[in-house]
């Protein structure tokens, strides 16, 4: 009887952390809008000097704070999958350099010729979720 009670309350604490975990997943799941738009929202600006200067340097950060981005939220692994209902912000903020590179690098054949379009209609749906938060 000894072993059983700290095996019991070993197992009640693991379930409610899991319980805890994803309500703490769906809750920061709710907020990832606003969170991409403030990305995208900080990125943009810079990005548009970027390519202003034809800076691509700009481009090898930028990836690398995107990346941050995408593995804080969890979308990039997955690991966060209450983030499917959103995929207009996932897409825009994924996206969002490979634009920003056709408009330096004109005749890559990468650059499909609906991408930027796709993004500023991804990024737009993506604010007006926002802005319902």
């Amino acid at each position: 009887m000894r072993f059983f009670r700290p095996c019991l309350l070993a197992a009640l604490w693991l379930a409610t952390a899991a319980v805890a975990q994803s309500f703490s997943s769906q809750q920061a799941a709710d907020r990832f809008p606003s969170a991409a738009v403030g990305f995208l929202g900080t990125e943009l600006p810079q990005m548009e000097a970027a390519i202003a200067a034809r800076d691509r340097d700009y481009f090898e950060e930028a990836m690398a704070r995107m990346l941050g981005f995408s593995e804080q939220w969890g979308f990039k692994s997955q690991d966060n999958p209450a983030l499917a209902r959103f995929p207009m912000c996932t897409e825009a903020v994924s996206e969002f350099l490979a634009v920003g590179m056709c408009r330096i690098m004109t005749t890559s054949d990468a650059c499909e010729p609906g991408l930027a379009t796709r993004f500023n209609a991804n990024l737009q749906k993506c604010r007006e979720l926002a802005s319902r938060q």
